[in-house]
């Protein structure tokens, strides 16, 4: 294997079917030759993470987990091959100290990595000790390869500046800044490079494009969010006393931060290189997301009222605003749909039963698609079953079910964080 890393060159590598859309392709004047790179970045610096990490499979296989680690390669296979195009044609610059000879080199790396994983995969089997010496060649190849390291540079830089500008103004101060001032801007910059790779994440879910690949970015993160705590600690400790307010801010977003994690990575990602089916997938990537990168938006906003008490998450993240609009027509939907489930119950007769499947078409092809994915599916599959149900005697407790299932679904919109100061009230 490790002969098939080292020496073989190869000009020419296959696309996996499954990964056609990694990259997708963009005319010359809507390539983004600056996001590209930054999104390039991402993807090795989650590689890396990825490697670097402790395998969870529990069948004496790593295979599942290689695919993943494959699929990103490929992922950056294709994003250096458009940089380098786009450059040689001059359509496109690139940053300073970024040449086009490196990226050659740098193609050259990643396409050598890329034909091993597919010699890999062909033969179908991987022993925990054969992915660990595939893991360390290739971290190898990365760390001396000097445009990866360049490439990654220059996404933690862009991620750095990622924050909203009442907080990157704070990191851009002056020498002025109050202690206290002082010790925020430090961390913020850990915070916007959270924040940007996950957005990497979440343009793969808008896109309804293949995700199981972005295991790897929140591997990424995992790291990240590990160094931010450990950061925090240290600071808190030399504080000694000073500054009771921040200290309090600081020491909650660590907490929030370590259980947030610890929630992800333990429910919605814990085996997941071995699920299959692609809407159980991208259901669990999607609340991962939402709950990381609300999570870090909110302990965001925490600082900036620190700055400015008139501060909020709305100000800051112009996304609330729409989760906020959303969630209150959820909220209604939800609770007249509860109403209407109930009274066909209560009296299954043709005139309820005509008024409830009205409904149920109206829900299914407006608000439902509020709601998480994983919700999505339940919901159509309940509304799917009552419609093609004729006998009340089966459909009474199928409704009930589905009320019961809503009233869920009901409280868990009213807990989210957006609606706490928007008090439901029924009609």
């Amino acid at each position: 294997m490790a002969s098939i890393v080292l020496e073989n060159e190869v000009d020419v590598l296959s696309v996996d079917p499954l990964e056609q859309n990694a990259a997708r392709p963009q005319t010359p004047d809507s390539f983004d030759a600056e996001g590209t790179i930054e999104e390039l970045g991402i993807w090795l610096s989650g590689l890396q993470s990825y490697l670097h990490s402790p395998r969870s499979s529990k069948n004496g296989e790593a295979i599942k987990e290689f695919q993943v680690a494959r699929s990103a390669l490929q992922r950056c296979v294709l994003l250096n091959a458009r940089l380098t195009s786009e450059a040689t044609l001059g359509r496109n610059t690139i940053p300073s100290g970024l040449t086009i000879a490196k990226l050659r080199a740098h193609a050259f790396t990643l396409r050598e990595a890329a034909l091993a994983g597919d010699a890999i995969i062909r033969g179908g089997s991987l022993k925990p000790l054969e992915w660990q010496a595939w893991a360390q060649t290739l971290c190898e190849r990365f760390e001396s390869c000097e445009a990866s390291r360049q490439i990654v540079g220059i996404a933690e830089a862009a991620g750095e500046n990622y924050l909203p500008d009442a907080l990157l103004s704070l990191t851009h101060g002056s020498s002025k800044l109050s202690k206290e001032m002082k010790e925020l801007a430090y961390f913020l910059p850990y915070f916007g490079k959270i924040l940007k790779w996950l957005s990497v994440i979440g343009v793969l879910l808008d896109q309804d494009e293949p995700v199981k690949a972005s295991l790897v970015i929140f591997a990424s993160v995992n790291d990240q969010v590990a160094d931010l705590t450990r950061s925090i600690e240290r600071r808190l400790a030399c504080l000694e006393g000073e500054g009771a307010e921040l200290a309090s801010a600081l020491d909650a977003a660590a907490y929030t931060a370590a259980i947030e994690l610890k929630k992800v990575f333990s429910q919605e990602l814990a085996g997941l290189s071995e699920v299959r089916p692609a809407p159980t997938v991208y259901a669990r990537m999607e609340t991962a997301y939402s709950l990381l990168n609300e999570g870090f938006q909110h302990m965001l906003a925490d600082f900036a009222r620190l700055i400015d008490g008139e501060s909020d998450v709305f100000s800051l993240f112009p996304n609330f605003h729409i989760k906020l609009e959303r969630s209150v027509v959820l909220r209604g939907e939800l609770w007249r749909m509860i109403e209407a489930v109930r009274a066909a119950e209560a009296a299954p007769e043709k005139k309820e039963l005509e008024s409830i499947q009205a409904a149920l078409i109206d829900f299914s092809s407006g608000p439902v698609r509020y709601l998480f994915y994983k919700d999505t599916e339940t919901v159509e599959r309940f509304i799917e079953e009552i419609l093609l149900t004729r006998d009340s005697k089966d459909l009474v407790p199928l409704l009930h079910r589905f009320g019961a299932y809503l009233e869920t679904l009901f409280g868990q919109v009213s807990l989210r964080a957006v609606l706490s100061e928007h008090p439901f009230q029924s009609a």
